[in-house]
């Protein structure tokens, strides 16, 4: 089965012999789309090597406050719960769901969990008796009161040799709870979404052509985090060198604004939402050649017509419940400019970025954008990836669909 998991994971393993499970689950983890960090606790380092850890998540694995190897440094617990947008314990010992339950932090993972204020999955793991026991079950109880999600555990063959409840979850299945968790609330989920990106390339013979600069990085990263809300995302594409690694629901792979055109119209009346995130060029050539153009030392006259306006073409013909999405690039400040073309397009949302900006626009990774809205509201957001960017639009539209 195919999930895609939002955000970043904050992934604690405490000392107990399902701790080997937990290089499986990072693996998964990270091929469901999450950036894992994890944090340990000494008694694990007995069941797993830290190494193993950090090869597969790709990050160091913490272990202690003070990290003693290293002059010294202090692992701030406090950044590490900031940064998480969802706390996971996996394998959940009993003795690490009694010090969460009574409120201790003597190590660095409980520190954590301590100054945690995004949701907390634990996946409890233990033989059959300790998990009945009234003190280990007073303790789960008294998590769940606090919003903590419990996951399993299964039933099967335990440590002990014994046939029973206590085995932690698989990693495929822990995977698919955090999905149906965390997606199940987002507004976007099972919502079929139309994302445009890239260039367009207009022909002026076989060789040439007239294009734009955009690598489409920005559309990609939007078709990401649709699907990482659960989103059923159709993706038309100019000629573009990246990928989207999570599943879309279909791509559609295109070179000229006629083609563009053509691919968004025949699927624009099934969509939820439709976000024009491409470079759609604005003229073409008018008569292109045949055949290759040959140089020469006279002047060349090269006529250009319009290419059609998908944008105006959807915001003329939608339906009053769907979410159009509109993208305008200027070379200076373009607010004016950019609160017309949201009027004058229909748009219910316009992406303003601007050549202006250092960081911004075609070829980086970052990006530097303004969300105007048709209720006359906007938000600028400061310099940040493309796919924070990606991330916060798509959590902007969530927001105005659900409400």
């Amino acid at each position: 089965m195919s999930y895609s998991l939002p955000r970043r994971i904050l992934l604690g393993v405490t000392g107990g012999i399902a701790a080997y499970k937990s290089a499986a689950l990072v693996r998964e983890l990270v091929r469901a789309g999450a950036d894992v960090r994890v944090v340990m606790t000494p008694a694990a380092h007995d069941f797993i090597t830290p190494l193993t850890l950090a090869t597969l998540s790709r990050h160091e694995v913490l272990t202690d406050l003070v990290d003693r190897s290293h002059t010294g440094t202090w692992n701030d617990h406090v950044a590490l719960a900031r940064w998480a947008d969802v706390f996971l314990f996996a394998p959940a010992t009993a003795h690490t769901l009694a010090k969460m339950a009574h409120g201790l932090g003597d190590n660095l993972l409980l520190a954590c969990w301590l100054s945690a204020t995004c949701p907390v999955f634990v996946a409890p793991a233990m033989d059959l008796e300790m998990y009945r026991d009234p003190a280990v079950q007073a303790n789960l109880a008294a998590l769940k009161a606090r919003n903590v999600h419990v996951i399993g555990p299964d039933t099967g063959e335990l440590a002990s040799g014994l046939i029973g409840e206590g085995r932690m979850s698989a990693p495929e299945d822990i995977v698919a709870a955090l999905c149906d968790a965390l997606i199940g609330r987002s507004a976007l989920a099972g919502r079929r979404i139309l994302v445009t990106a890239g260039p367009t390339q207009e022909a002026i013979d076989p060789v040439r052509y007239i294009g734009n600069r955009s690598s489409g990085k920005m559309g990609l990263a939007i078709a990401q985090a649709a699907i990482e809300l659960g989103a059923k995302v159709t993706l038309v594409a100019g000629p573009v060198l990246g990928t989207v690694a999570l599943p879309l629901a279909e791509r559609v792979d295109v070179m000229s604004a006629a083609e563009m055109a053509k691919a968004c119209k025949d699927r624009f009346a099934d969509q939820d939402v439709v976000i024009m995130a491409a470079a759609v060029a604005d003229f073409r050539p008018a008569d292109p050649a045949d055949r290759k153009i040959k140089k020469s030392s006279a002047a060349r006259v090269l006529t250009l017509e319009p290419t059609e306006d998908i944008l105006a073409w959807m915001g003329a013909g939608r339906r009053k419940e769907q979410f159009i999405v509109g993208f305008a690039l200027e070379t200076g400040s373009g607010l004016a400019h950019a609160r017309e073309k949201l009027m004058i397009k229909r748009t219910d949302m316009l992406v303003l970025n601007t050549l202006a900006d250092d960081g911004a626009g075609f070829g980086h990774d970052t990006n530097k954008v303004t969300f105007l809205f048709a209720d006359n509201t906007e938000e600028a957001l400061p310099l940040m990836s493309k796919t924070d960017v990606a991330r916060r639009l798509m959590e902007r539209i969530a927001d105005r669909i659900a409400t």
